[in-house]
């Protein structure tokens, strides 16, 4: 069972991205994550680190918390 968390998490990302005309690939190149990877957390599978949450803010140009919030 995916936890609730992962899946909010998975959706603000994908929507995030599309927001701003990324592909998976480009947001993985912004980042210095794998498009795989990228693909895993949008769908929650993947339990992200700490650390690549913050990659993933500072490709979209966002502090943490404003990743976090709608």
């Amino acid at each position: 069972m995916k936890k609730e968390v992962l899946i909010e998490f998975g959706i603000r990302v994908k929507e995030l991205r599309i927001e701003r005309n990324l592909s998976q690939e480009q947001l993985a190149e912004k980042s210095g994550l794998h498009r795989t990877y990228i693909g895993m957390i949008e769908r929650a599978e993947k339990n992200i680190t700490l650390v690549n949450i913050q990659k993933i803010a500072n490709a979209f140009d966002l502090s943490i918390k404003k990743l976090f919030n709608d």
